[in-house]
């Protein structure tokens, strides 16, 4: 399989002039039913395979069936691909293809003038029109009203019927090939081979030869048809980027996460259990998981979230690594068993892939939240470690780094990742398993000199040592109520109390001593500003940054991966900079934490609107803040 036949007839329309372009944005949007995020998915595949880097940002509705034809219904997938380092998904569009007139009205005030709209004529007639809330069922295709953009009305319904009329197929499955005729469009524009998605196409459809050759067919109708449309001038070309030499793999945040967590169970000798209960964003975990029996990962969907975070402290109690996984909601439900995790002292990875809240609030929508309820959300005086991915890439160390603290330091620890990291994709190089941290565990399997065992006993960095249940000599007794050290008894006693809930944060504050110092992102080491990140906002801090250096300004950048304990260096570093900047999706809760742990005046930009931050609303932040 290769590049479609191109008929005799068409030929003269290749010799088009191909225009070159470092970096390009395009938003596929229609309804969820259009194969949206599919169809960006497969450009998104395309382009990884020809060398370019990227950032992708999937943007759907909440309902699996969203009402046909409203702005509720919309469903979006934004790329941004280039032969330069990418770090988000871009601002604003170069290219907006809009297969009815709701995706064209919710996309429309994000694509750069100038741009191009690929526009679905179909979809804008007299109900799609009503449905978009369009005045008095106004066509902006033909009132004027985008003169300022290039715009290319196509019946991308009507040719597609048209080509596959013969192919035996009800008009709802030809339909469904609607979007495979705007990704061979696209694959004309940017010089994109059909091959990858031909291959795509098979395996997606195997056993339905009829359904293989329609999509085909519809894939290289689109491709065919803009080689002859006399709207196209030329086509665009975006080179190979200079990454680094190595194998690249096209990563989603949630499968990064998960292969990190699968690694980690490698690298320790250890079963992965996984126990989880269904919720957006995080689902995607499960599902990857389960497919990997071969590695010994067990993967449980329980009844409800408490069952799952119970499951898996079972499965550490019993020797394994214990996972589980949900959002701010199921987080919440989480709770009573997380303390009880925390007074056992047992490894567990808790993961909260943050979304729009409180309550069900916007479940396919990002949001950095919950970060007071990682840090403080507990009965008790109960801490534990927290660390923060930062990107789709980032999410396989953040995972494994969390597992290790979890198994070496006896302890719970939360992974935050959010809807932007969880659903994103990005180029991973992906590293060898010789190249990864060694994880030692605090297994014992016998009772040291015949002495007896005793469960709360510490080492010099206050870890207790990690005994399977009904292993000769090493019986001892576990539970929620509060213990004696170091042999595990019942205990009431106040004094006991007080300095076992002293040695369990201590314990918390020495993993400073095993984890990296933070560096500077990007920018010096003093200066006028430093804006500090966490989680998902560092591909649009870094990219502000970079261009507020450029401009004469002394900005640098530093993004936090471990927010508790906080690397040991970051105070120091916080005093060198005069003033503080933290960009954030919530009200502000890491300045809050900053200002109360260092004492120092930092400044909040927040943002809580379910979307990631833009470049320019950023640069125009700080800008404001340092001026």
């Amino acid at each position: 399989m290769g590049e479609p036949e191109i008929p005799t007839r068409f030929a003269p329309a290749m010799g088009k002039a191909k225009e070159k372009k470092t970096e390009v944005v395009i938003c596929f949007a229609g309804d969820s039913g259009d194969g949206i995020q599919l169809t960006g998915g497969q450009f998104t595949e395309t382009s990884s395979f020809h060398g370019n880097d990227f950032a992708t940002f999937p943007n759907f509705p909440a309902e699996i069936r969203a009402p046909r034809g409203t702005l509720a219904g919309v469903s979006g997938f934004q790329l941004k691909f280039g032969s330069v380092e990418v770090f988000t998904p871009g601002d604003r569009y170069d290219v907006l293809v809009a297969m009815n007139a709701a995706s064209l009205k919710a996309h429309l005030p994000y694509l750069k003038t100038g741009g191009i709209i690929i526009a679905n004529t179909d979809g804008f007639d007299k109900k799609n029109l009503k449905l978009a809330e369009y005045i008095d069922e106004q066509n902006p295709i033909e009132d004027g009203s985008l003169e300022d953009y290039q715009v290319h009305p196509i019946d991308v319904t009507k040719m597609t019927r048209t080509a596959l009329k013969e192919s035996g197929l009800g008009i709802k499955e030809i339909d469904r090939c609607k979007n495979m005729f705007v990704l061979g469009y696209l694959y004309w524009m940017y010089n994109r081979p059909l091959a990858r998605t031909e291959e795509f196409i098979q395996r997606k459809f195997k056993g339905h030869q009829e359904l293989v050759d329609a999509n085909m067919k519809a894939l290289k109708t689109g491709f065919n048809f803009a080689d002859t449309a006399e709207a196209f001038t030329s086509r665009f070309e975006v080179e190979p980027a200079p990454l680094e030499k190595g194998t690249y793999r096209n990563i989603i945040g949630n499968q990064g996460l998960a292969i990190g967590l699968i690694a980690a169970a490698e690298k320790s000798g250890l079963d992965l259990f996984y126990g989880s209960y269904p919720i957006t964003p995080a689902s995607d975990i499960l599902h990857f998981l389960s497919r990997y029996k071969n590695f010994g990962i067990k993967t449980f969907q329980a009844e409800d979230e408490i069952a799952a975070i119970t499951s898996a402290i079972g499965a550490s109690f019993g020797g394994a690594l214990g996972v589980t996984a949900s959002s701010g909601p199921g987080i919440a439900l989480k709770t009573e068993a997380l303390g009880l995790a925390i007074m056992l002292e047992l490894p567990l990875v808790i993961c909260n892939v943050q979304r729009g809240g409180p309550s069900t609030g916007l479940p396919t929508k990002t949001e950095q939240s919950d970060l007071f309820q990682a840090i403080y959300g507990r009965n008790g005086e109960a801490e534990l470690p927290v660390l923060a991915a930062y990107s789709p890439t980032s999410a396989f160390g953040a995972a494994f780094e969390a597992c290790r603290i979890a198994l070496e330091h006896m302890t719970p620890v939360i992974l935050l990742s959010d809807g932007y990291i969880a659903n994103g994709s990005e180029p991973w190089r992906f590293p060898r398993s010789k190249d990864l941290k060694e994880i030692k565990t605090k297994k014992v399997s016998k009772p040291e000199n015949g002495s007896p065992y005793f469960p709360y006993e510490r080492d010099e960095n206050l870890v207790r040592p990690w005994a399977l249940p009904g292993t000769k000599g090493l019986e001892h007794r576990i539970g929620g109520l509060e213990k004696t050290m170091p042999e595990g008894n019942v205990s009431y006693d106040p004094d006991n109390h007080e300095e076992m809930v002293r040695i369990r944060a201590e314990k918390i504050q020495k993993i400073s001593e095993s984890i990296e110092d933070q560096i500077i992102d990007n920018g010096e080491e003093t200066g006028d500003c430093l804006v500090i990140g966490w989680g998902s906002t560092y591909g649009a801090i870094e990219n502000a940054v970079k261009e507020l250096i450029k401009e004469g300004h002394r900005v640098s950048h530093i993004q936090i991966r471990y927010l508790n304990p906080f690397p040991k260096n970051l105070e120091e570093i916080i005093s060198r900079f005069d003033k503080i900047l933290i960009p954030e999706l919530n009200s502000g809760q890491l300045c809050q934490i900053i200002r109360s742990r260092f004492l120092v005046d930092a400044k909040s930009i927040s943002k809580i609107k379910g979307m990631p931050f833009h470049v320019e609303e950023l640069k125009a932040q700080i800008k404001k803040h340092i001026s």
